[in-house]
């Protein structure tokens, strides 16, 4: 497992947020609510209008990814640094009962 995940960081093939498929049903019904709303607006405005929208939501994914992906990292980080302050403890407790 952890070679592949290697393999595919270094060949820049790994996307942890490509992974994530949600499950929890008020996500399904915040995305269908998204999707019946488009369809409306798309069926009442002009298509000029409607494609600012559409621009605006593909702005908005992109905003969204970045900021995933910053998260990802600070909590990768967090979780490397939690192992640090871990393993440093241990050592200190050796040292405290010496």
């Amino acid at each position: 497992m952890m070679k592949m995940i290697l393999e595919d960081m270094y060949y820049g093939n790994w996307r942890p947020s490509e992974q994530i498929n949600s499950t929890d049903p008020e996500s399904q019904k915040v995305n269908q609510k998204i999707s019946d709303l488009m369809e409306m607006l798309k069926s009442k405005l002009p298509a000029v209008e409607f494609e600012s929208i559409e621009v605006m939501f593909d702005l908005l994914s992109e905003s969204t990814s970045l900021h995933s992906a910053a998260a990802f990292i600070h909590g990768y980080r967090a979780g490397a640094l939690t192992m640090i302050e871990v393993f440093s403890e241990d050592k200190e407790i050796v040292d405290r009962n010496r």
